[in-house]
């Protein structure tokens, strides 16, 4: 009888990465898929980062994540990026591709494919709270998976122009900055609304956007990026207000799915890795 006792790793890279529950799912799908595969951890401090990717090429790492301060660091290192991470900038799921590292990033990827489990985004105004990465990715798959219209609203003229930009001169749709000054009402015809803002993340759970909730009806999708809680104040007020809604742990499970589909070419069950985070009582 043979054993096979080589694992393929695959992980992450972040700093701080202790809050990181992303290993707790993808470990739940590797077991669930009988897949005898490792995601590790890794404290990565910014220094270093080139360090750890030529490690993880010199280890044979199938893969890895790349968070919080890497996200655009780590392009210098790789050997070629996707489309929307090469649109975006940044990235976040590391591919080994025929001896070459390939960035990809899924923060859009993975928040499309659980819209898209509520409603087709295609054709759809979409009102976009928020300009930051998180904001940034979301815009550009939205884009490309076909909206027509994204009105990027922010405090910051300068980051929301420049997220408007990206979507008017690299993707099919068409972008426009609005300034968010005192309490924003969302307009009539819009069909999405996406906060892309870390505002009603925890330990902040009473806040929210500031947004006349009066002006949501119940002919919009009201989808929120924060995954703890995964029942915002937004979301919450949506719901009252008759809205389909769509959380950011289902977010966070898309990009974990498109991430596992990436490495190992499985889809792996998205039920098991949400059941996973919910057990951790984030």
């Amino acid at each position: 009888m043979t054993h096979d006792f080589l694992q393929p790793l695959t992980g992450s890279f972040a700093c701080p990465a202790g809050e990181n529950p992303t290993v707790a799912m993808i470990e739940a799908a590797y077991r669930h898929h009988d897949l005898p595969w490792r995601y590790i951890n890794c404290e990565v401090t910014p220094e270093n980062l080139g360090d750890a990717v030529r490690g993880a090429r010199a280890m044979g790492w199938r893969g890895f994540n790349c968070s919080i301060p890497h996200k655009v660091a780590v392009i210098e290192h790789l050997d070629g990026l996707g489309t929307s991470a090469e649109i975006i900038g940044a990235v976040n799921t590391v591919v080994a591709r025929d001896g070459k590292l390939i960035g990809e990033n899924t923060d859009g990827k993975g928040f499309v494919r659980a819209l898209g489990k509520i409603c087709d985004p295609s054709g759809h105004n979409v009102v976009l709270l928020g300009a930051g990465g998180a904001a940034r990715a979301v815009a550009v798959e939205l884009a490309l998976a076909g909206v027509a219209h994204i009105t990027v609203v922010n405090r910051s003229a300068e980051r929301g122009e420049a997220v408007a930009a990206l979507i008017n001169d690299k993707t099919p749709a068409r972008a426009e900055y609005q300034p968010w000054e005192g309490t924003y009402s969302i307009p009539e015809g819009t069909g999405i609304v996406v906060n892309a803002t870390s505002v009603g993340l925890y330990p902040d759970v009473e806040s929210t956007p500031d947004i006349d909730h009066n002006s949501l009806t119940r002919d919009m999708v009201v989808a929120d990026g924060i995954h703890n809680p995964p029942r915002t104040k937004l979301l919450q007020a949506a719901q009252a207000r008759g809205c389909k809604t769509a959380d950011g742990l289902g977010m966070l499970v898309g990009q974990g799915v498109i991430g596992l589909k990436y490495w190992t070419g499985i889809d792996a069950d998205a039920e098991v890795m949400r059941q996973a985070l919910i057990d951790l009582d984030l």
